[in-house]
């Protein structure tokens, strides 16, 4: 099986050495066969430079979006690339750029593919998970929003439905990429994580969590995310799922 990371990256040249180093540690570690493909989203900063002048044993290739497009463009971008030349039971894995996410869980993820996942969630809700460094104001949209999915949505086995670290099977993704083509990504900014996740379910996949650790007080730099935009970004985007609008 080949393990595919796609890193979508804007301004991370704080963090984006750090979590190749990682990434690269845990390829050695578990003897996984593959590659990593990050992402730039049009940094200012030396994003670019780190990620394309990076030597480990796991090859790194770059995909280099000028001007910015933002996480939806990037993530459309970097899974499109993804699948390129893959197998269907290989996997891609999706991670944010900022270090937060831990690349050893990895290794629990794919054994619930092993078990039959289509797609596994690194979740913020589930038993054991922790977040640490996060505001308390951020901490109650995260919370507002997930109850807000969970009830407008109701995908079974999800309880996360907007964090980025995910693994897929290569199968699933093409059939969305397949069935929407550019209306894969329609949503701006972080909604579209959910937006993913709702139309990769539809090809009858089986979707299962695990806990992770959140390291927030990992993160350099100010959040990217505009708190109030997102909520009501996801408050038109499960109207649209409702109506039908966009996810069909």
């Amino acid at each position: 099986m080949h393990v595919r990371i796609v890193l979508p990256a804007y301004n991370e040249e704080g963090a984006l050495a750090a979590l190749l180093s990682r990434i690269d540690a845990a390829f050695r570690q578990f003897q996984w066969k593959g590659d990593i493909v990050v992402v730039n989203d049009g940094s200012s900063d030396a994003t670019l430079q780190i990620a394309s002048s990076f030597k480990g044993a796991v090859p790194v290739h770059v995909v280099d979006l000028q001007p910015n497009r933002g996480l939806a463009g990037a993530m459309r971008a970097g899974l499109a690339r993804g699948v390129e030349g893959l197998h269907d039971d290989d996997v891609i894995v999706t991670l944010d750029a900022d270090n937060t996410h831990n690349p050893f869980l990895i290794q629990r993820m794919l054994g619930q593919i092993a078990e039959g996942s289509d797609i596994v969630i690194a979740s913020r809700y589930q038993p054991g998970a922790r977040v640490l460094g996060l505001s308390f104001f951020r901490v109650l949209t995260s919370i507002g929003a997930g109850f807000l999915f969970r009830v407008g949505v109701g995908l079974e086995g999800v309880k996360d439905y907007t964090c980025g670290f995910r693994v897929y099977r290569v199968d699933v993704l093409k059939k969305t990429l397949t069935h929407y083509g550019d209306r894969f990504i329609l949503q701006k900014g972080f909604g579209c994580m959910a937006e993913i996740l709702i139309k990769t379910a539809q090809f009858s996949t089986v979707i299962s969590e695990v806990p992770m650790i959140l390291r927030y007080d990992f993160k350099r730099g100010v959040s990217k995310m505009k708190v109030m935009s997102t909520v009501l970004q996801t408050c038109r985007m499960i109207l649209d799922y409702r109506l039908g609008r966009g996810f069909r």
